[in-house]
């Protein structure tokens, strides 16, 4: 066991850890947070301690020693628009992790994983991986119709790319070679359009464009969203949550759990039918939107993420844009192998680990 690998992936109400040896998965626990705890927490970098130290419980008691891990990888968060790839976690980015763009779980990634290199004190790396931050969109994709609000590049870039990497390799082409379509679905969508390698076009999938999810609005009508802000009452929190955390399934049918969904349906909901399929048709219409960015050129569609189990979603989605080019599903999301084989990879300089600035 040479090459031992931790890798952390905070997320909303739980955290993932896992240890591989190389490419093999040793260790692997999803820890369930209680929603009473995280809400005492009035930030999500208020969460450091209380998350760090459950990840050193973890390991103790699956007799895992931290003094024999080579690295460590932490899902990357809101930083300053950057390139993919792999990052090294240094003082610049401990002062915008601090400092981030939003509040997002990921952002613990790094800083968890910066704090147990120091109390290992070997020398070894702390490493984030294909932030939500990416940004290669190209010139033209930024231009949104008022020059105060770019379009802004913010996405599931890890799982993106992992999946835009294997279908390549599924087909026999380099990743650099091909251009897909690749569409995340869970709590939040985004849909990227990788040309050769580059996402050079992408929605918003945090608080702003694109399709509604489980749990986030996505593109509204902008006029009635502004009467909405200026109509007294809401404060700027309460319309930030009707974006994130409050919007899509949740507003519409009070619940952000695909499964109940479907099942209502199964019982002759036909609103939560037509709320479901308006996800899927939204969905569709993006795909359709980044297939004119390919110029057509396109040689998949790839659903991942939580939804991409769901045939309903799946199948719908799939009749309105297969003429486009082929459609390929990959359920789940994949990061903890994608940190992994990253890690494994930065362990065997097979890619450059970069500095960020």
């Amino acid at each position: 066991m040479d090459n031992l690998i931790l890798v952390i992936n905070p997320g909303s109400t739980s955290t993932k850890i896992a240890v591989f040896d190389g490419r093999n998965e040793l260790f692997l626990v999803n820890v369930k947070h209680q929603q009473e705890i995280l809400a005492s927490f009035e930030h999500i970098a208020d969460q450091f301690d209380y998350r760090k130290n459950m990840i050193k419980d973890e390991l103790e008691k699956a007799g895992i020693d931290l003094k024999k891990i080579k690295i460590i990888v932490g899902r990357g968060g809101l930083l300053k628009p950057i390139a993919g790839g792999v990052y090294k976690v240094n003082e610049a980015m401990l002062r915008d992790i601090k400092n981030p763009m939003g509040e997002h779980e990921s952002n613990l990634g790094g800083l968890i994983a910066y704090e147990l290199v120091k109390e290992i004190g070997t020398q070894i790396n702390a490493i984030i991986v294909d932030p939500t931050c990416v940004d290669e969109l190209e010139d033209i994709a930024r231009i949104s119709g008022m020059p105060e609000l770019p379009r802004r590049s913010l996405l599931h870039a890890l799982n993106q790319r992992a999946v835009g990497r294997r279908y390549a390799k599924e087909i026999g082409r380099k990743y650099e070679d091909i251009n897909v379509i690749v569409v995340h679905m869970g709590g939040g969508i985004s849909a990227g359009a990788h040309c050769k390698g580059r996402i050079i076009d992408v929605n918003n999938g945090l608080n702003g464009d694109g399709p509604m999810s489980p749990e986030r609005s996505g593109g509204v009508p902008v006029g009635q969203l502004v009467e909405m802000c200026f109509s007294g009452k809401y404060t700027k929190a309460e319309i930030m949550k009707k974006l994130k955390g409050k919007g899509g399934f949740i507003a519409y049918l009070g619940t952000s759990d695909a499964l109940e969904i479907e099942k209502r349906i199964e019982e002759g909901d036909e609103y939560a039918r037509l709320v479901y399929s308006a996800m899927s048709y939204q969905v569709a219409k993006e795909i359709g939107a980044l297939s004119t960015v390919l110029k057509g050129d396109v040689d998949g569609i790839l659903l991942t993420g939580g939804l991409a189990y769901g045939s309903m979603i799946v199948d719908e989605i799939t009749e309105r844009v297969k003429h486009l080019g082929p459609v390929k599903t990959y359920p789940g999301e994949g990061e903890m192998e994608a940190l992994a084989m990253n890690g494994f990879m930065a362990l065997a300089k097979e890619i450059e680990v970069k500095e960020y600035v």
